[in-house]
């Protein structure tokens, strides 16, 4: 199920695959940001410059910044920023984009055996390919493609990483087959110079499955490729045809 908020008077989303679960697109704040909001504490595996590694959540926010945005100290700036909107310090991860957040896209799907909410913002302006020789950079910059991955059920440590791993495969599929391309090299893309992703899991037990393995060969590892493909396909599409 797509539930994108391009173009849409739609601004909250009750999940349907995380019971409880709300996102929010905080469009008339001064600074606008997505929202996710858990009804309990989710394990969780990020790279969010605000929040990561391995922590327990129930906020999620992905802030928009402009392309030009340029802060030596992105850390202490995200701490202010999720301060100043009262989101709490120790359960929240923040993410910070420079696609502007009409292009958020979310898909969900449902299994008996666990349910997720992929949320992603995709832009490709600074397109990379992993393993090319290219410029590289030692400051922070906000990110271009980020993916919120949230799973209902109950995954195991190696599980979690097992998931990103597809993620970040569904990723450079989806830009492979849009011919996104690497803007120094000519060659094709497998993500963007400022990627970032958040992994959260419910723990939940009611399906009665604890989730070893999430590669492309698992049910499980099956709908993360789905999703992560769809949302990061359709807010890439959604962006460019609103440049045309």
């Amino acid at each position: 199920m797509a539930v994108p908020f391009l173009n849409s008077r739609n601004r909250l989303h009750h999940s349907m695959a995380w019971p409880g679960a709300v996102v929010s697109l905080e469009s008339e704040l001064e600074q606008p940001h997505i929202r996710i909001s858990l009804p309990g504490r989710a394990a969780s595996i990020s790279s969010a410059i605000y929040g990561g590694g391995f922590v327990h959540l129930d906020h999620i926010v992905n802030r928009y910044v402009d392309k030009h945005y340029d802060c030596s100290d992105p850390v202490n700036d995200m701490t202010n920023f999720m301060a100043a909107y009262g989101y709490p310090g120790e359960s929240s991860a923040g993410l910070m984009t420079a696609v502007k957040l009409k292009y958020t896209s979310i898909r969900e799907e449902r299994s008996e055996q666990a349910s997720i909410l992929c949320c992603a913002t995709a832009g490709v302006g600074n397109a990379a390919r992993a393993g090319s020789s290219r410029t590289t950079f030692a400051a922070y910059q906000p990110g271009t493609i980020n993916i919120i991955l949230m799973i209902d059920g109950m995954l195991t440590p190696g599980c979690m990483l097992n998931a990103v791993l597809t993620a970040t495969e569904a990723k450079a599929a989806a830009l492979h087959d849009l011919n996104v391309l690497d803007h120094e090299t000519g060659a094709l893309a497998t993500g963007t110079t400022t990627d970032a992703i958040v992994l959260g899991v419910s723990g939940n037990t009611a399906y009665g499955v604890n989730h070893h393995y999430a590669g492309t060969a698992t049910d499980l590892g099956g709908m993360i490729g789905r999703l992560v493909y769809e949302s990061v396909t359709e807010s890439i599409i959604s962006e460019r045809e609103d440049r045309v």
